[in-house]
Formats: structure tokens, C-alpha cells, sequence
């Protein structure tokens, strides 16, 4: 006996892509203004339906790509929201995906009806329609769950950084401040930076070492995690 489900189905599937960067000392976020229905003119995560014959992370790049012109950047899904009313138009279940790139490696263009395409400060984030700010604020908590337990300054940090700049990416991730002293002996002490031998350029103030990531330790702690605790 048939189960009639094939007469049932009246609900559609979306990706929700949350891309962060960080730009000096903030954490951002980015989003794209609305030009569609609904919440037209509206700040948003980029995200739309997934077509049928695409697999669900080809979609999330598929749709990353056209609403924002970014591309070939490692996405990671991570939680799929299914309220019953998140979505104006009918029965919507979202999957969304989660991205960590240097901001300064990228241009963002926005393309087909996103009007725009601009990064946010995380504290700056406007009310966002369907439940963005839901998707967002969990995306928070996993990646200050994540740097306590991997490192992920290759994706947000410059190649080379000073000690201050790493700070500023922990504290501004984990919502805190550190005291310089411990924060600098503690990150010194699982031997994942190394001294590069370089300095500052081009700054009003004394020039400050610049560090970079150890590849192979930085790797192996990627597998093996670790416990960043202060």
C-alpha cells in the first residue's frame, strides 16, 4: 500500500550561509540587502532555496557564489533550523553553513537580487528577517567553542601578525578581555607560533615582532585539539 507521501510534499529547502572575517579588531559578519521578496530591503544572511537535482553543500556554495560573488571557500554545515513560521511563504527547513575567511583575501560583489553585500561588526548587526539572528547568534557560540578548542588564525589572521592582533581575534571572538601577560605566555606555550623574523612597516608606533602559524603543528591541533583556557 502507498504511503501518499508523494501527494504531501508542500515543504522547500534553503541554505543560509554565515560567513565571518575579521578586520583588524572586529569580528564581522557578512550579510546582503534584500532586493526580493519577502523582507525586501532588508540586511540578511545569504541564502535562497537549493534547486532540486544540486547536493546540499553544492548548493551553499552555488548560492554563496551568486548572491556574493565569493568562491571556493570551505563551508561547513552546521545546525538545520525548521521552525514551523520561519518563513513567510510557506513551510521552509534551512540548513546553514558556516565559513571563517580573511577578509582582506577576498572581494565581495554582490550579484543577482542582492542589491548589496557589505560586512557587519558581529555587535553591529542589524534585526534580521526569517530567524537570521537565531542562525547568527548559534554560529557565535560554535565558533567560541571551536577557538578554545582549535586553532584558526590561518583563516582569519594575516600571514604574518603581531601578538596583540591574536589577542585582539580571541577577545574579540570569545566576547572577553585577557590580561596581556598570561594571553601572550599561554599562547607561547603550546608552540603553534614562531617568531618569523619580521617586523612592522609603515606604523606611527614602535614596530612589533611579527609571528606565524607552525603549518605542522598547526594541523596536527586542527585534528588533535586542544584546551585554550585563561
Amino acid at each position: 500500500m502507498e504511503s501518499g507521501f508523494e501527494s504531501k510534499f508542500k515543504a522547500a529547502i534553503s541554505v543560509d550561509n554565515v560567513v565571518f572575517g575579521f578586520d583588524n579588531n572586529d569580528l564581522k559578519v557578512l550579510l546582503i540587502y534584500r532586493g526580493a521578496e519577502p523582507y525586501k530591503e532588508c540586511w540578511a544572511l545569504p541564502g535562497d532555496l537549493i534547486s532540486l537535482d544540486q547536493d546540499l553543500d553544492e548548493s551553499a556554495e552555488i548560492v554563496l557564489q551568486n548572491l556574493t560573488g565569493l568562491d571556493n571557500i570551505y563551508m561547513e554545515q552546521i545546525h538545520t533550523f525548521g521552525r514551523v513560521d520561519r518563513h513567510p511563504f510557506g513551510r521552509v527547513f534551512t540548513v546553514a553553513y558556516f565559513a571563517l575567511i580573511k577578509i582582506e583575501d577576498y572581494n565581495v560583489k554582490p550579484s543577482s537580487w542582492a542589491e548589496e553585500a557589505a560586512w557587519f561588526p558581529i555587535n553591529e548587526v542589524p534585526e534580521l528577517p526569517f530567524d537570521h539572528n537565531e542562525i547568527l547568534e548559534y554560529a557565535k557560540n560554535l565558533l567560541k567553542s571551536k577557538i578554545r578548542r582549535q586553532p584558526i588564525g590561518f583563516e582569519l589572521l594575516p600571514k604574518y601578525f603581531t601578538l596583540t592582533e591574536i589577542q585582539n581575534l580571541y577577545e574579540a571572538i570569545l566576547e572577553t578581555t585577557f590580561d596581556t601577560r598570561n594571553f601572550r605566555k599561554k599562547l607561547l606555550s603550546m608552540n603553534i607560533i614562531i617568531d618569523s623574523g619580521k617586523m612592522q612597516s609603515d606604523v606611527a608606533h614602535r614596530p612589533a615582532k611579527l609571528y606565524k602559524y607552525i603549518t605542522k603543528k598547526y594541523l596536527q591541533l586542527q585534528q588533535t585539539g586542544f584546551t585554550f583556557d585563561l
